[in-house]
């Protein structure tokens, strides 16, 4: 892993998570440990409304932890409308430590590797039944409330987990504004990495 990345990472295990959102997080865990149990792939698709923020974050730490934890599982992020990958989510993936190359347009793919031997985790903004997401069964992991709400029905989704975050936009072009990502991001690590290492091979 990445030193930056590597610091990143201290720091989020530091972090304490409340009872109240282990419990959330536990329906996560339950699903991740029933598939490694029954030795099948683990298939998670992180969706937010724009898949441009929380969901990105949830889809880039979640197959880092996996990977970390040596967890088989693919990651997936989607939303109900295609925007872009927001580029201060963007910039905060990489000031945590992540090596980020661009391919450009209107809706970026951003190409996300946690090491230099780790397979790069594809990024850009799209629906949640785009054509490079999970086909077999998967969870559908509910990062917004929003989307959550709006979206009653996953397709193709065998479970409906809601692990919802709020929204750094509200501080969108404040002083606060890299701080605030930074943290949403942080936090996202920390529970991600929470989930994956309770798993038991």
């Amino acid at each position: 892993m990445f030193a930056k990345l590597n610091t990143t990472l201290a720091e989020a295990l530091k972090k304490s998570i409340e009872e109240e959102r282990k419990e959330i997080l536990n329906e996560l865990i339950a699903y991740i440990q029933g598939k490694v149990d029954s030795k099948q792939k683990v298939l998670l698709n992180f969706i937010c409304t724009h898949n441009s923020r929380r969901s990105q974050f949830s889809q880039i730490w979640a197959q880092t932890a996996a990977s970390y934890y040596d967890i088989d599982a693919t990651c997936f992020s989607g939303g109900v409308e295609v925007t872009a990958f927001n580029e201060r989510a963007v910039a905060s993936i990489k000031r945590s430590g992540f090596e980020v190359q661009t391919e450009g347009g209107i809706n970026p793919k951003y190409i996300v590797r946690f090491s230099l031997d780790s397979n790069p985790i594809i990024t850009f903004s799209k629906l949640f039944d785009n054509e490079t997401a999970a086909k077999e069964p998967f969870a559908a992991v509910m990062t917004c409330a929003h989307a959550d709400e709006n979206c009653p029905l996953i397709p193709s989704a065998e479970k409906r987990i809601a692990v919802r975050y709020e929204d750094p936009k509200a501080f969108d072009d404040t002083p606060e504004e890299n701080a605030k990502y930074d943290e949403r991001s942080l936090q996202i690590a920390s529970e991600m990495f929470y989930v994956f290492g309770q798993i038991r091979k």
